[in-house]
């Protein structure tokens, strides 16, 4: 089953991408190619199982077993020892990636509170969009009386637009709520 962004890509924003831009053929238009999701861990964490749990919370958010990263050099000032446990991440691409984006836009970004669209400045030169989730909650995923700890999210969304212009456009024509 095709998500609802993706059959939006093709209908809507391909065509206007390409008209809009002056792309000969469809490959030459931006798309979507990948999705990272990462949440941070407190390396000076006294519970053992402390890891474990963020990472199955995180592969009920994303559909995906993730994998956990560690340091790379030890850090005194964070009292950091090299090859501790640091964060866990996700790559999505493929059905799961748009599965994804169909949650987060339609059901996740409007639960935030407060939420007043995107920032333009948070997609970068490249047309890649970065955005920081200070609550992982508002996913559908998540049941409140579950929630002991609120963790924050970082998602990358990674696109093949070469320009901060065309990959805003691609981010508006999928229906991405940026600020007025």
């Amino acid at each position: 089953m095709k998500s609802i962004l993706f059959k939006k890509y093709q209908k809507e924003a391909l065509p206007l991408l390409k008209e809009k831009f002056g792309y000969k053929n469809n490959l030459a238009v931006p798309k979507i190619e990948k999705v990272s999701v990462n949440i941070g861990i407190n390396a000076r964490s006294s519970e053992s199982n402390y890891a474990d749990n963020v990472e199955d919370l995180l592969a009920k958010i994303t559909g995906q077993k993730p994998i956990k990263t560690k340091a790379k050099k030890a850090i005194s000032a964070f009292k950091i020892r090299q090859g501790l446990v640091v964060g866990v991440k996700t790559t999505l691409r493929g059905q799961r990636m748009y599965d994804f984006l169909d949650k987060l836009v339609l059901v996740a970004l409007p639960r935030i509170r407060d939420f007043r669209g995107l920032d333009v400045k948070s997609v970068d030169g490249q047309g890649n969009l970065n955005l920081g989730i200070k609550e992982h909650n508002v996913f559908p995923e998540i049941k409140s009386d579950e929630v002991e700890r609120i963790y924050g999210l970082e998602i990358s969304i990674t696109t093949s637009a070469k320009t901060c212009e065309a990959g805003l456009e691609l981010f508006k024509a999928l229906g991405f709520p940026f600020k007025k």
